[in-house]
């Protein structure tokens, strides 16, 4: 089981929206000339992810609860992602070397199949998401934030 904190914006009617921060290793990383990532956080890095998780206890804005999320769900979806354009790639890319026995062809036939297999995991995933075994869960709920007070005395007020 994956694991992250999140902190609830809203709570109605047994759904709570949680926002999730993004972390990025960017700053701690040595390669950071050659670093495609990095590149990729300037032109616009997106810092938090909302999501709406069922919950049927009571939540306030705030308040810090742990998401879970099974390891088998997140390689199936990153499968999906990564290797349907893939397999579509080589796949249209060889039958159209094979048809039409010219490079440019094939060049061609790779980018219909990329896109082929982006659009076919693009419109799969809709369905998929919607199995239960693929949804956030949360494991355990922080105190509100105005749950806990401290009060601080000073050393002169003992005096």
């Amino acid at each position: 089981m994956m694991k992250e904190w999140a902190t609830v914006v809203s709570w109605q009617n047994g759904e709570a929206v949680v926002s999730c921060d993004v972390k990025s290793s960017c700053s701690s990383c040595a390669s950071r000339a050659g670093c495609g990532s990095r590149i990729l956080n300037k032109l616009g890095p997106q810092t938090s992810h909302s999501i709406i998780v069922p919950c049927d206890q009571p939540l306030v804005a705030g308040q810090k609860v742990e998401l879970g999320i099974a390891e088998g769900s997140l390689l199936g979806s990153a499968l999906l992602v990564y290797m349907s354009p893939l397999v579509g790639l080589f796949i249209v890319a060889g039958l159209f070397q094979m048809l039409f026995n010219t490079d440019l062809a094939a060049m061609a036939g790779a980018v219909l199949g990329g896109v082929g297999g982006f659009l076919l995991a693009k419109g799969l995933s809709p369905a998929l998401s919607r199995r239960e075994r693929w949804q956030p869960v949360i494991l355990s709920i922080g105190l509100p934030p105005d749950a806990l007070r401290v009060e601080a005395t000073s050393s002169t007020d003992n005096a």
